[in-house]
């Protein structure tokens, strides 16, 4: 794969970084750009075609409508980051210029539970600069009149900094750049690590190949595989792979308007793509793990659950022709369905990139840009992430984050 190298050529680094996709890459690129940082960094990519990755097969969307004040405020720097990529990447003429498509997210409440819940949320997001607007079913009918609206109890929607982006075009820059700025990437899979005599620090991790590299720092970001890294470093992490099902549907008629992207009460997700075509999402009522490398497209999850879900929320899609599907992983945080992020309290050299659960490629510049930061500094520079340290995870103690989709 043109990028990739066999072989590492250095028997050490400084940072080995296990992912090479949109958070590894996003360290890296950081790593690359900090003046304070003169060291060797590592990329390893067990899948150099990244087709089974999850940024690959990620919505490529991005909300400001989070539960915790702190994921608002990430998702309120990777706004500002991606719509100005070309200055953030130093004007660079090979980085376009990117922009949000602002059709926001629009949450559909059904009972008067989940309401408070929006309206608590919303009372966060304004205070952190967001635009969430809480609409009553006839609100909703009046600015959306595609939409059903009679067991409805309330809406949340936010149309500042909220919609669809390029995602691939955000990973492509990052690794290219990265590169060009001497960041190696290779081809291989991790399948062991050496800890020092008194299992404080990684010392090394073992290739496939049987190629063993030392290094000062090791970055978990294995995506829904990042449980099975975290092993190797005899460490317990509670990420799993959970299948995410995504089709592209036309509608025979189109809506007039652009579509938010809904969340409705069923839990299906659909949101505008252009031309009389959208995107669709969810999952099965029965959600357990599944194998690593478990991609097979489930049909009955369309025709039993998503179908009928946006069939009765938008009559208009009674009649629609899927175009497209696919099956991606979410990796799973199932303590809290939030990012586990910085050192591990013992194994101190041991960074976690992991359990993003679905919101991982709207994190990523925030993340990366904060994983450097304590690699460099010993700390955190900009956005405090402790809240998300490995801690709370070995005392079961969750940082829920209940707007997940």
């Amino acid at each position: 794969m043109q990028g990739f190298a066999a072989d590492p050529l250095f028997d050490h680094y400084d940072v080995v970084i296990i992912g090479g996709a949109i958070m590894g890459s996003s360290t890296a690129w950081w790593l690359s750009k900090d003046k304070g940082f003169q060291g060797r960094v590592l990329v390893l990519e067990r899948d150099p075609t990244y087709a089974q990755a999850g940024t690959t097969h990620t919505n490529s969307c991005i909300r400001q409508q989070f539960s915790t004040a702190l994921n608002n405020r990430i998702s309120q720097f990777g706004a500002s980051f991606v719509q100005n990529l070309r200055a953030q990447m130093g004007d660079d003429p090979g980085v376009p210029d990117l922009k949000i498509q602002n059709f926001g997210y629009m949450y559909l409440s059904d009972n008067a539970s989940f309401s408070d819940v929006l309206r608590a949320n919303q009372q966060m997001q304004l205070a952190n600069g967001a635009e969430t607007r809480l609409l009553t079913p006839d609100q909703i009918r009046a600015e959306y009149p595609f939409y059903a609206v009679d067991d409805l109890d309330l809406g949340s929607v936010n149309t500042k900094d909220e919609g669809y982006f390029d995602g691939s075009t955000l990973f492509d820059c990052f690794r290219r750049q990265a590169r060009a700025a001497g960041v190696e990437y290779v081809a291989g899979a991790v399948v062991a690590m050496t800890l020092s005599p008194g299992g404080e620090r990684v010392v090394s991790v073992t290739l496939a190949s049987g190629r063993v590299v030392g290094c000062d720092w090791v970055v978990n970001a294995s995506g829904a595989r990042g449980a099975r890294t975290a092993a190797m470093a005899d460490i317990d992490l509670p990420v799993e792979p959970r299948k995410r099902y995504t089709w592209i549907i036309r509608a025979e008629t189109p809506l007039d308007r652009p579509l938010p992207l809904t969340i409705d009460p069923s839990g299906v997700h659909v949101r505008e793509v252009g031309g009389g075509t959208y995107m669709v999402g969810g999952h099965a009522d029965h959600d357990p793990a599944v194998e690593f490398d478990d991609f097979t497209m489930d049909h009955g999850v369309w025709t039993d659950k998503i179908w009928p879900a946006i069939a009765t929320r938008i009559p208009a899609f009674e009649a629609v022709k899927v175009i497209s599907e696919w099956v991606g992983h979410y990796d799973y945080n199932t303590l809290d369905q939030n990012a586990v992020t910085g050192p591990h309290p013992h194994v101190s050299n041991f960074l976690f990139l992991n359990g993003f659960s679905g919101h991982g490629l709207q994190q990523s510049p925030a993340m990366g840009r904060g994983t450097a930061e304590w690699i460099v500094h010993g700390g955190y520079r900009t956005l405090d992430l402790t809240a998300f340290h490995y801690e709370r995870v070995m005392a079961g103690r969750g940082l829920v984050e209940a707007a997940v989709i």
